[in-house]
């Protein structure tokens, strides 16, 4: 049964989706569509053309759909669209996307957002993520699948951040994170594996050994960067697990990909003498 309190408003042309409940004092647009089951709990802003997955809960003073904060926009109907069974916790903002890129911000299903999170214009989140309390993600940024970010960490726009990767709190995030990456500090660097993560998920003993290897080789080599990620593919191409870096690296083409501190340390003393 679908139960929407007197004091909400919703606009003629929204679609609520049967057992949702629409608690005091929210607002929601014409251009709407919440799934079946959704919880809007009290004083939830839902505006422009967004689609709400099924089983949704959101929390009071989230703002979800409103327009992009990009001086390029052109006011065009564009798009934010939430999976289901997400979890939007107090004043979390969203925005739709812009005219220049898709069009849509596009939100996966069973992920988290903490107090004050944030999701810029054009991004696009996999499943299963989560932002702990003021994690923003800049315009145009793309992460994939059971990533984990700490409270604050910020991630400058048109980044992407590699499947099962984990962003430390308070970390600066300004180049593309490999698949299963630890982040860790302002400026970031890659520290190593997200073995917690790594495990949670039920990875092998076998599968981590050959991560470690993978990360040596692309991080630690002396060779050319390219020469690594060769020798990377050639040895890891085919493999199920290791095989999702190689080819986050060669979807990247030129991009500029996080390192370790140390690479980070000698790339910038070759470049002084």
């Amino acid at each position: 049964m679908t139960v929407i309190d007197p004091t909400a408003r919703i606009e003629n042309g929204a679609m609520i989706g049967a057992g949702t409940t629409i608690g005091p004092y929210c607002i929601v647009g014409p251009d709407v569509a919440i799934g079946e089951g959704c919880r809007l709990i009290a004083h939830v802003h839902v505006t422009g053309h967004t689609a709400i997955g099924a089983r949704t809960v959101i929390y009071p003073f989230a703002s979800l759909g409103t327009p992009p904060q990009s001086v390029k926009y052109r006011g065009g109907p564009t798009r934010l669209t939430i999976g289901s069974q997400c979890e939007i916790r107090e004043g979390v903002t969203m925005n739709v996307g812009t005219e220049d890129a898709h069009g849509v911000t596009q939100v996966g299903d069973r992920c988290f957002f903490m107090v004050g999170s944030h999701v810029g214009h054009d991004c696009t989140v996999g499943n299963d993520v989560t932002l702990a309390n003021n994690a923003v993600l800049g315009g145009h940024v793309e992460v994939g699948n059971n990533v984990f970010f700490g409270g604050q960490a910020a991630v400058h726009q048109f980044v992407r951040v590699g499947e099962g990767s984990m962003i430390s709190g308070l970390a600066g995030v300004r180049a593309d994170v490999v698949p299963f990456g630890f982040v860790l500090g302002s400026p970031g660097y890659i520290v190593g594996l997200n073995v917690v993560g790594l495990r949670r998920r039920g990875v092998t003993r076998a599968d981590m050994h050959r991560l470690r290897r993978a990360f040596r080789l692309l991080f630690d080599g002396q060779n050319r960067f390219a020469e690594r990620v060769a020798t990377l593919a050639g040895e890891f191409e085919s493999d199920p697990i290791v095989g999702k870096i190689v080819e986050f690296v060669r979807l990247g083409g030129n991009r500029a990909l996080m390192k370790t501190l140390e690479r980070e340390s000698k790339t910038l003393a070759d470049a002084a003498t």
